[in-house]
């Protein structure tokens, strides 16, 4: 059986590591060895911080609600379980920017739930 000498995949392989170890310090940029485990990690963490930015999201969200909800004298789990049952649209995100932004909007808002 012949030998393979593997150059130019394997160097296709370790550039694709360097490329996305950028911006890294010392060794972590340069040697493929701490690059990789480097740059595993950082994509673990990357997957993590998607998630984790979709929960801060809605906490947000649900904090704005609650506190516009709050100077119409309601509660914010009062105001969504209105919304529930009158067969709203509107999501939370929406809502949210409502409230922050067109404040007379979302009075309107309220005052048709009743």
């Amino acid at each position: 059986m012949s030998r393979v000498r593997r150059g130019f995949k394997a160097r296709r392989r370790r550039n694709k590591i360097l490329k996305r170890a950028k911006g890294f310090h010392f060794d972590r940029q340069n040697h493929f060895r701490h690059a990789a485990t480097t740059v595993v990690r950082a994509l673990h963490y990357s997957f993590i911080g998607r998630k984790l930015l979709k929960r801060d999201m809605r906490k947000l969200w649900i904090l704005r609600i609650s506190a516009a909800a709050k100077t119409l004298d309601t509660s914010y789990s009062k105001f969504m379980g209105a919304l529930k049952n009158k067969g709203s649209m509107l999501n939370r995100k929406m809502l949210s920017q409502i409230a922050a932004e067109d404040f007379e909007g979302f009075k309107a808002i309220k005052s048709s739930l009743k």
